[in-house]
């Protein structure tokens, strides 16, 4: 299974999502969002796998976003998922992408990544 994990190990949210991922005998490929942002392009694919507009991916308590004074429009994914690009902290977490089949969680809580987890 190809699995990918956008993790943040601070969060203890993306770390029991990481412990449910690798207890189902799954190794995931872990990105760590905040290191190594993911491109524009990517948080659109994520998006799109997700069902999601790009604005329902955003973090809204974070000083990063609450303080933005150069955030696009909530309703154009391109121009936001550009600045979420150059502002990594404010993207949910975590994002898991079953690369395989073309799905994706938000693992929130952790248990929502059971979905995509072979039984």
């Amino acid at each position: 299974m190809n699995v990918t994990i956008y993790h943040n190990p601070r969060c203890s949210k993306s770390r029991k999502t990481l412990e449910l991922i690798t207890s189902a005998g799954v190794r995931p490929a872990v990105v760590e969002y905040l290191a190594e942002p993911p491109d524009a392009e990517t948080i659109l694919r994520l998006a799109t796998l997700l069902s999601l507009r790009v604005s329902e991916l955003l973090r809204r308590g974070e000083a990063e976003f609450q303080s933005a004074t150069d955030l696009p429009e909530l309703d154009d994914d391109a121009a936001l998922a550009a600045w979420v690009e150059k502002n990594p902290k404010v993207l949910q977490r975590p994002i898991v992408v079953d690369e395989d089949h073309s799905r994706a969680v938000i693992g929130r809580p952790p248990e929502n990544v059971l979905q995509l987890l072979p039984q």
